[in-house]
């Protein structure tokens, strides 16, 4: 009963980081956006905006990693769209967001194949 209790206690305190850490990235998310439209477009470089999410989700799934809960593939996934996505146009060679996804979607199959063996030969 007290193993029960125990594991409980760690699923709860669990719980709380995650939804602190959410709590942090929509703060984060709000205070860039509120920033950007502060000021004009003329001092706010083109993809800035795709960039700031890009950076917050893989910032958030990196602390979730280092802390050892699990990361979100999904918002990995984004983040490194809007990561790429940005930094090009900040870069001054905007690229098309949907080949990029095809791109990346194509090398997670590709690589899942390889996790899936592995986890096999265990």
């Amino acid at each position: 009963m007290e193993e029960n209790n125990e594991i409980f206690e760690v699923k709860l305190k669990e719980k709380r980081e995650m939804e602190k850490l959410e709590k942090i990235g929509w703060g984060l998310f709000l205070v860039m956006l509120g920033s950007i439209w502060l000021f004009p477009n003329s001092i706010v470089p083109e993809g800035t905006f795709m960039f700031g999410v890009g950076v917050i989700l893989l910032g958030l799934n990196l602390v979730k990693y280092t802390k050892g809960y699990r990361v979100n593939g999904f918002t990995v996934f984004l983040g490194i769209v809007a990561l790429i996505a940005g930094l090009s146009s900040l870069l001054g060679r905007s690229i098309d967001i949907f080949p990029l996804i095809l791109i990346l979607w194509g090398i997670n199959i590709i690589l899942g194949i390889g996790r899936k063996k592995r986890k096999r030969n265990i």
